[in-house]
C-alpha cells in the first residue's frame, strides 16, 4: 500500500474488538492478576483498564504487510541488517516526525524497553549504586533497579494540584553524589503525563553530564502527545553522545506483542557495552515487517488514534466534573493514560480500591505502584472505544454514590 493509499483510509475506534482468545494479558490475565495481588475479583463482566495497551485495531498498511509475510510462508532467523529498510524507515520517522536525524549505527535493537533498561542499568552501574528515578513513576523502573541490586534514589516530582513540576534544588543535589551514576528520565512521564518542555530536559541534561550520570531516556509514549503540545526527544536539544534514548513502535501503534523497540546510543563505547551485555538479540520477521510498514505509512493512523484519544481524555475530564468532583484530574499534556487522585473521598487506598475493583468490577492501576507519592491515586488507561470507557466510569461513579 501506497502512502496516497493509507493517507484515504478512515478507522473505526468505536469499534468493539472481542480479544478473548487472544492470549491477552489486559482481557485474559485475571489469575496473573488474582496470583500478584493486583486483582480479587476477574471475571467475563470485568472492565480491565490497568495496562498501557491499546483496544483499537492497527493500521491497515501493517495488516496488510503481515499478511503478505505470513504469504511467504517460511519464518527462519530474521535480521534487519540483511536490508536498509528497517533503518531507513526508522530514520525517517523520527525525522519527519521530530526533526531528529539519526545515524544508522546508533540503532540497537531491543525486544523491549523494559528488557533494555534492565541491559542498561547493569551496563551504566554497580551493584549498590544510586539510580535517580522520579516517583511517582512507571513501576518496572523500580523493579528494575531493585532486581539488579542497586538502590532506587527518588526525585520526587512536585505536586501542585495535579500539574507535576521537577524539584531541580533535590535533582542536582542528588546527581552531585558520585554513588548516584544513572537517571532514568521518563518522557513523556508515565503516570502524570507531563510532556516536559526544552528548558527542563535541557536542565536536567546537563546537571547529568556536569556529574557524569548517564541519561537514559524512556520516550516510548512521545508520539502520543495532545493537541497544542510539542514532544522533544532530548537528543534533539543536547548536542552529547552520552544521552541515551529508548523508543519503541509499541505504544505509538499497538504492537507490544511484537517486542520491538530501538535504543539510540550515538556513543561508540557505550553502545559496545551496551551491546555485549545484551548479547545476540534478533527481531523476528513480524517486528520487522511491522516496523517497516507503521514507520512508513502509519502517520494517518497516529493522527486519527491521537484524535480519538483527545476525545477520550475529555469525556473523562467532564464525566469526573459532572458526577465524581471529589477526583482531581488533569487532562494529560501525553500518553493516553488517567491519573486520578481519590483522596478527596477521605477514603483509604485500601477502601478506594474495593470500591473500583470489587464492587465496580473495573480493573485500573493502584497508584501505590509508581512509589508512594501515589498513594489514593489510580491509573486509567483509555485507548478503548468510548463505549467501554463510558460504561467503567457510570460504574465507578455507582460504586462512589453513597460516599
Amino acid at each position: 500500500m501506497n502512502q496516497k493509499e493509507t493517507k484515504t483510509l478512515k478507522y473505526n475506534f468505536d469499534e468493539i474488538i472481542d480479544r478473548h482468545g487472544t492470549h491477552s494479558v489486559k482481557w485474559e490475565g485475571g489469575e496473573l492478576l488474582k496470583k500478584f495481588g493486583r486483582a480479587e475479583r476477574f471475571d467475563e463482566d470485568t472492565i480491565p483498564m490497568f495496562l498501557a495497551d491499546m483496544d483499537f485495531a492497527c493500521p491497515e498498511p501493517m495488516l496488510q504487510a503481515l499478511h503478505a509475510r505470513v504469504d511467504k510462508k517460511t519464518f527462519g532467523y530474521s535480521a534487519f541488517l540483511t536490508s536498509p529498510h528497517y533503518i531507513e524507515a526508522t530514520q525517517g520517522w523520527f525525522k519527519r516526525r521530530h526533526d531528529w536525524q539519526i545515524a544508522a549505527d546508533s540503532i540497537v535493537y531491543a525486544p523491549g524497553t523494559v528488557e533494555a533498561i534492565n541491559v542498561l542499568i547493569r551496563t551504566f552501574s554497580s551493584e549498590g549504586q544510586g539510580v535517580i528515578v522520579q516517583r511517582p513513576v512507571y513501576s518496572p523502573f523500580m523493579s528494575s533497579i531493585k532486581g539488579r541490586k542497586r538502590e532506587v534514589v527518588s526525585n520526587a516530582l512536585l505536586n501542585d494540584g495535579g500539574y507535576y513540576t521537577i524539584d531541580f534544588d533535590d535533582f542536582e543535589q542528588k546527581a552531585s553524589d558520585p554513588n548516584n551514576t544513572l537517571f532514568l528520565l521518563c518522557s513523556p512521564h508515565n503516570p502524570v503525563g507531563r510532556v516536559w518542555t526544552p528548558e527542563e530536559l535541557i536542565k536536567m541534561a546537563e546537571i547529568c553530564l556536569a556529574h557524569d550520570v548517564v541519561l537514559v531516556a524512556d520516550e516510548i509514549h512521545g508520539d502520543l502527545i495532545r493537541r497544542g503540545y510539542t514532544h522533544y526527544p532530548i537528543c534533539t536539544l543536547v548536542d552529547d553522545d552520552r544521552l541515551i534514548s529508548c523508543t519503541a513502535i509499541n505504544k505509538t501503534f499497538n504492537t507490544a506483542g511484537l517486542h520491538c523497540s530501538n535504543i539510540i546510543i550515538n556513543d561508540g563505547e557505550m553502545r559496545k557495552r551496551f551491546s555485549a551485555n545484551m548479547g545476540m538479540k534478533s527481531p523476528t520477521p513480524f517486528a520487522i515487517t511491522a516496523l517497516i510498514a507503521v514507520y512508513n505509512h502509519g502517520e494517518e493512523w497516529l493522527e486519527q488514534v491521537n484524535d480519538y484519544i483527545d476525545g477520550n481524555l475529555r469525556y473523562l475530564d467532564l464525566f469526573l466534573k459532572e458526577k465524581m468532583p471529589q477526583v482531581r484530574y488533569r487532562i494529560p499534556e501525553g500518553t493516553y493514560l488517567g491519573w486520578l487522585d481519590f483522596r478527596g473521598y477521605g477514603l483509604s487506598s485500601a477502601e478506594v480500591h474495593d470500591r473500583v475493583y470489587s464492587q465496580a468490577n473495573v480493573v485500573l492501576q493502584d497508584g501505590e505502584s509508581f512509589g508512594p507519592e501515589g498513594a489514593g491515586f489510580q491509573r486509567i488507561c483509555v485507548p478503548c472505544p468510548r463505549s467501554v470507557l463510558q460504561e467503567a466510569m457510570e460504574r465507578i461513579y455507582t460504586a462512589f454514590e453513597d460516599v
